[in-house]
C-alpha cells in the first residue's frame, strides 16, 4: 500500500522559530516509523475566517467550502489525501495561532460531511500536536486541540502530544525534542495501523430502543432509591 503520508503543519507565522524546530524533530520520527513527510507552512495560505454558515443551515456547511476566493479548499484537498497531520502551533494567549484556529474552524466542512455522507471526512486520519510558548498556556492549547480533532474524528495516539514553554532555545530541551520525535512517531505508526478502519462515527440502528431501555433503567433506579430512603426515614 506504500508508506503513509504525514503532513507538518506550521502555524507559526515564522519558519524558524521554536515551533517550526521541534516540527523537524517530529519530521524525523515520522521517517524513522517508515513514513513520508510533508511540510505546510500556514502563513504560504490565505485562509479567511469561518462565516458561520452552519448556524443559518446546518446543511450549508460542507466540503468543499461555500467560501471559494481563498486557499482553504486547496489545502483541505492535501490533508485529505494524507493520512496523519502533526499540528504544530505558537501558543496565543493560552490557545493556537490564529492561522492555526481559522484553518481548525473552516475544517468543520469536514466534520460536517456526517450530514452529506454519513461520515466525518477526518475519520481514521491520525493527529499529534505540538505547541510552542514562553509563557504559560501550552497545556491549554494542547488540550483544546485534542479534543477539537478528536471531535472532528481524528484519532489521537500515545505519546502524540510535546510542548515548550520557556524563553530558552526549544533545542534545549531535552524532554520537548524527545516528545516531538515521538508524535512524529507515533503519528506514523498509528496512521499505518488505522489506513484501513475509516468508520468510526456511527448513529445507532434501533436508538429509540437504546432510549426506551435507558429510560426504564433510570426510572427503576429512582424507584429503588425512593424505597432505600423510605426504610431510612
Amino acid at each position: 500500500m506504500g508508506k503513509v503520508n504525514v503532513l507538518l503543519v506550521n502555524g507559526s507565522p515564522r519558519k524558524y522559530g521554536g515551533t517550526v524546530k521541534l516540527l523537524k524533530v517530529a519530521e524525523v520520527g515520522v521517517i524513522d516509523a517508515g513514513g513520508e513527510a510533508k511540510w505546510i507552512h500556514l502563513t504560504d495560505y490565505n485562509i479567511k475566517p469561518c462565516i458561520g454558515c452552519v448556524s443559518d443551515d446546518q446543511k450549508l456547511c460542507k466540503f468543499p467550502c461555500v467560501i471559494k476566493d481563498d486557499d482553504f479548499n486547496r489545502l483541505g484537498e492535501e490533508i485529505l489525501k494524507a493520512d496523519g497531520l502533526v499540528i504544530a502551533t505558537p501558543v496565543y494567549w493560552y490557545n493556537v495561532s490564529p492561522l492555526v484556529k481559522n484553518l481548525i474552524d473552516r475544517m468543520t466542512s469536514f466534520e460536517n460531511m456526517i450530514l452529506h455522507l454519513n461520515r466525518s471526512l477526518c475519520d481514521g486520519k491520525t493527529v499529534g500536536f505540538i505547541a510552542v510558548g514562553a509563557d504559560s498556556g501550552a497545556i491549554m492549547t494542547l488540550a483544546n486541540l485534542m479534543i477539537v480533532m478528536n471531535s472532528m474524528g481524528f484519532h489521537v495516539p500515545p505519546w502524540a502530544i510535546a510542548f515548550h514553554q520557556s524563553e530558552s532555545d526549544v533545542l534545549t530541551n531535552k524532554s520537548a525534542m524527545i516528545d516531538s520525535y515521538n508524535v512524529g512517531y507515533n503519528v506514523a505508526i498509528a496512521s499505518m495501523e488505522l489506513r484501513n478502519l475509516n468508520e468510526w462515527y456511527r448513529v445507532p440502528r434501533d436508538l429509540e430502543s437504546i432510549t426506551n431501555k435507558a429510560l426504564k433503567e433510570a426510572e427503576l433506579y429512582i424507584e429503588q432509591r425512593a424505597f432505600r430512603l423510605k426504610k431510612m426515614t
